[in-house]
């Protein structure tokens, strides 16, 4: 009874942060937006559409998932999902609450279209929605995603399978052991998109490992900013970072961009 209540409590408390984002977010058409970059990447790309047999291929592997009650045995490496508890879970609760919704999944292709060259890195494949999002936003990049759980890497390759894409690279286990076999890779990504661990902690350090290796034009999206109090820490203190130049929140996600000679600002844009 005690956990449910915590949940409640969470759930109203991102309930009246998303009020407030609602309220103080800049337009979404990019009106009001000062830095001729920000503007055209929120017209241009934030309001751009995506391939709708995409959306559809994606969100009908969703669905399945969503209709599937098999039980896995989750190996979990972060601080979970605040919607279940446990190593037992379905595949449709893990699917329902764990993967990007569609709307963000397609703001991840559009990302990916925008920035994936020259790679993308993901921290956290789970069912692979997101993954999939990023592969085919940029059929032409090798998108390497990294997952600690044995089982949600077979249920992910299904689905890439099945999808044909054929640009995903799978590292199984802890991050930090992934993140070593892509330094001897030599990866300089375009796109890293963490959602892997939702502690304060490993999320920024996992962003400085990344800001080590990324260019000018990298972006890197950071999910579930506000899902916990120890995320919204972890994005103040990346934001506030020495190398970085501008940031743009779009509730669910904070992307941090390194353009040297750009103003420094943190953008709130409505999405």
């Amino acid at each position: 009874m005690q956990a449910y209540i915590y949940k409640l409590i969470m759930l109203s408390a991102r309930a009246v942060k998303y009020l407030k984002y609602i309220l103080f977010s800049r337009h979404g058409k990019g009106r009001g937006i000062h830095s001729p970059f920000v503007f055209d990447i929120v017209s241009r790309v934030f309001r751009n559409k995506t391939d709708p047999e995409i959306v559809l291929l994606i969100e009908n592997i969703r669905k399945r998932q969503i209709s599937d009650r098999t039980e896995i045995e989750v190996l979990d490496l972060g601080s979970g999902s605040l919607a279940s508890e446990g190593s037992i879970k379905r595949v449709s609760d893990i699917t329902k609450y764990s993967s990007v919704p569609p709307v963000y999944g397609q703001l991840l292709y559009r990302m990916a279209q925008e920035s994936g060259e020259p790679g993308i890195i993901e921290f956290g494949t789970s069912t692979g929605i997101s993954t999939m999002y990023l592969a085919a936003g940029r059929p032409d990049t090798e998108v390497i995603t990294m997952e600690g759980c044995p089982a949600l890497s077979e249920i992910a390759a299904r689905n890439f399978s099945s999808t044909g894409l054929n640009n995903i690279i799978q590292i199984m286990g802890d991050f930090d052991d992934s993140l070593q076999e892509i330094k001897r890779r030599s990866v300089r990504p375009g796109l890293v998109f963490i959602d892997g661990n939702h502690k304060k902690e490993a999320t920024v350090r996992y962003f400085r490992e990344m800001a080590a290796i990324s260019g000018n034009e990298t972006v890197i999206i950071i999910d579930d900013i506000h899902l916990t109090k120890e995320m919204e820490e972890a994005w103040e203190e990346i934001r506030k970072s020495e190398n970085v130049s501008f940031t743009i929140s779009v509730f669910r996600m904070g992307m941090v961009f390194f353009r040297k000679g750009m103003s420094r600002f943190d953008y709130v844009i409505r999405y």
